[in-house]
Parts: C-alpha cells; sequence; structure tokens
C-alpha cells in the first residue's frame, strides 16, 4: 500500500473549508501522534520529525529529514528533504507561514486523545508564521471511521465474546454450586483459552470482579490477591477481543449473580444501569432519525441523567463511552461531558462503546457495556442481543 492510498482528497477539501484551514499539517516523531501515521499509511519510521501538509488546494508536501526520505517512496506529492534545525525551520516557514493549518490539538486539553501535538511543536509552527486550529472534525471524519472489513471482522468478534462471556459466567456458576474454588483469575483464564480456541486476538486479559472487586472499574486481579467466588456475590465480567492485531475490537461487561435471586439493591442499581445504557441509544436513535447532529457530551448527558435520577450520580465515575477504532480507546468522539467535554459531532462510520456503571465502593458495581456503530441508517448495537437481565449463576 502506498502513502495517502485512497484518500479522499474532495472531502478533505470540503472539510477544510467547514473549519476554516487552509489545510491539515501532520506531524509525528517517534509515534507520538498515532492520527499522522494512520492517515497517511506510514509504517516503521519516526527516529525523526516530518510535517506533511494535506492542502486546501494544490498537491500534498512532505517535509522529511534526508535519512528517512524512502520512507516516503510513493508520496503523491512533493517530497522535501531537510537535514539541519534551520533547514526544518526553514522549509517549515515556507510550507505554511502565513496559512491557518488544522493539527492534532485539544484547546484547554479538552479531548486528550485528540490533544497529540507537543506544545513546542505548536510554538514552532506559529513561531514561522501560521495559525494552529484544532483537527478534531478531520480526525473523526478521515481516523476514527471503520471500514466495511472492520465492521464485518468486530461483528464476528462481537457476537463471539458475548458467546463467551455468558458461557464463562455460567460455568463459575456450575463450579461453585459443585464445591468447586472459583478464583477471579480462574474464570479470566478461561476467557483467554476461549479466546484462543475462536482465534481472537486481545492485547490484555479481561476485567473479572466478584462484589467488591467490581466496584473498581479498572480492577486487575492477579494470584495473590484475586477472590474466590461464594454464593450471594455480584460477578463483573469485562472482556474485548477482534480477529486480529490492529483489527476493530469488541468491548462487552457482562453482568451475573450468584444466587437465586439477587437482592433489590443490586437489581435497583442493574435497572439503573441497563436504563442509562438504552436512554442514551435511544436518544442517538431518535436524533438521528430527526436528521439532527448530536456529540458525544450530548448522550452522556442522558446516560448520566438517568443514573442521577436513580440516586446513584454520585457512584457514576467515568464517562459513558469511549471512541473505538483501530485502537480500543480510539481517537473518535466518545461519549463523554463528565472526564472531558467532547464536543464532536457523531457521524457515520465511527463506532464507540456505551458502558454506564454505578460503583458502591467496598461494596459492589454494575457497568452495562455494549458497542455501537453509527451507519448511514442509523446506530447498530452489538452484540446483537444485549444483556437484559442479570445472568444468575
Amino acid at each position: 500500500m502506498t502513502i495517502l492510498d485512497g484518500f479522499d482528497f474532495a472531502a478533505l477539501r470540503d472539510l477544510l473549508g467547514k473549519v476554516g484551514a487552509d489545510g491539515w499539517l501532520l506531524y509525528d516523531f517517534r509515534g507520538i501522534n498515532p492520527t499522522a501515521t494512520r492517515v497517511l499509511g506510514i509504517h516503521g519510521m519516526g527516529t525523526r520529525r516530518f510535517f506533511v501538509l494535506l492542502p486546501r488546494s494544490g498537491k500534498p508536501v512532505a517535509i522529511a529529514h534526508r535519512i528517512e526520505i524512502t520512507s516516503f517512496a510513493g508520496f503523491p506529492g512533493d517530497v522535501r528533504p531537510y537535514a539541519s534545525w534551520r533547514d526544518l525551520h526553514e522549509q517549515l516557514r515556507a510550507l505554511v507561514g502565513g496559512k491557518t493549518v488544522a493539527m492534532e490539538v485539544s484547546p484547554g486539553d479538552a479531548v486528550p486523545y485528540l490533544d497529540r501535538v507537543p506544545h513546542g511543536v505548536i510554538e514552532l509552527v506559529e513561531s514561522v508564521g501560521a495559525r494552529v486550529v484544532s483537527s478534531g472534525a478531520l480526525v473523526t471524519q478521515f481516523a476514527a471511521r471503520w471500514s466495511a472489513s472492520e465492521l464485518a471482522g468486530h461483528r464476528r468478534a462481537a457476537e463471539t465474546i458475548a458467546d463467551i462471556a455468558v458461557e464463562s459466567l455460567r460455568w463459575a456458576g456450575v463450579e461453585l454450586a459443585r464445591g468447586v474454588e472459583v478464583r477471579e483469575t480462574t474464570v479470566q483464564r478461561r476467557v483467554m483459552d476461549a479466546f484462543k480456541r475462536a482465534s481472537l486476538f486481545t492485547d490484555h486479559p479481561p476485567i473479572v470482579g466478584f462484589q467488591p472487586n467490581s466496584a473498581d472499574p479498572h480492577y486487575e486481579p492477579y494470584a495473590g490477591r484475586d477472590r474466590r467466588l461464594e454464593a450471594g456475590n455480584v460477578l463483573l465480567l469485562d472482556l474485548w477481543a477482534g480477529v486480529a492485531e490492529g483489527s476493530v475490537f469488541a468491548d462487552q461487561t457482562w453482568m451475573a449473580f450468584a444466587g437465586r435471586e439477587a437482592d433489590a439493591e443490586v437489581r435497583t442499581i442493574w435497572n439503573s444501569v441497563r436504563g442509562a445504557r438504552d436512554a442514551a441509544i435511544n436518544a442517538l436513535t431518535d436524533r438521528w432519525n430527526r436528521h439532527e447532529a448530536v456529540t458525544g457530551a450530548a448522550l452522556d448527558d442522558v446516560a448520566r441523567g438517568v443514573i442521577r435520577a436513580a440516586g446513584y450520580g454520585d457512584y457514576f465515575v467515568h464517562r459513558t463511552g469511549h471512541s473505538i477504532d483501530r485502537d480500543l480507546h480510539g481517537s473518535g468522539p466518545h461519549l463523554d461531558n463528565f472526564e472531558t467535554a467532547d464536543e464532536r459531532d457523531l457521524i457515520p462510520g465511527v463506532g464507540f462503546s456505551v458502558e454506564p456503571g454505578v460503583y458502591l465502593p467496598g461494596r459492589f458495581g454494575v457497568r452495562s457495556e455494549v458497542n455501537v456503530f453509527l451507519a448511514e441508517a442509523g446506530p447498530e448495537v452489538t452484540p446483537r442481543r444485549p444483556q437484559q437481565d442479570l445472568i444468575l449463576v
């Protein structure tokens, strides 16, 4: 694949006009800006700085160090080499002086997943006479959207890990009933073995939390501190995987209770969490059907409102959802008006998690997580059959 292979320059020109920029200035050094390498299709370099301008008019221009110039073979534009820092500054001045350029910055660090370019680089670009604006809308359009093959892989992974989650939780209950010791790491290993049999790839074992450990959203069990399953425990299983490394993962959280019936408080919290999940998806669907723009921040407000109304607002301590692209926590719009204020519009082709939760420290926590792909026709939820009731094991 060549650099910028298949890139939609017409769509870029249109979007640059909307954000008021003369071009998109992509910068990277040692992989600190994955957006740049993803958009360009460049891999395996980065020991020296490079800049690439994708202009609103004219051909792309790359500024690359002389010892890495071969990495730009096949570049569909002008490649301008530099060697010294003075060369770099002069090349940059000639390229962007007097222009407004979009870069991966987020004013006030509002969205850290977008804020990829160091402050010193921004100072450099501004010192040569350029004005910098945020590339947030460009990142959503050109770095965060899924291809048809990525969507197909995500769907397969989503259905498979849903089956693995339910089977693993039910297995834990059967073993408990037999009097066999079941620990969090035991369930974790069972999930990983199932991933291997299903030819799924993951970068990390799942989160498995029993009772008080389920109240820690990013709890990691390991031998020596993992908890043994007991009757009356809440079980949380958060698992993620894809069909291959670099594919679009599916990311889900499933909940169970070790007993014939969960107590009233557990049921109340489960109902509020599930209700918040569904309210966010329904709000997205409704606004999409009415052709209204919607942001991730707005959907976070909807989900958080449901949990606040149930009396548990202080215990919903993270965003409602995160972007998913080739990174599990991607660069596109997040469902977030809590940890950050993500006011980027959700557009066709992006995907994200919806995962509200309530966590009572030292007692138990409940989270329900599904994924949504925003198709032209509207939201598609994965897995096809999201969890509706606590799994009684």
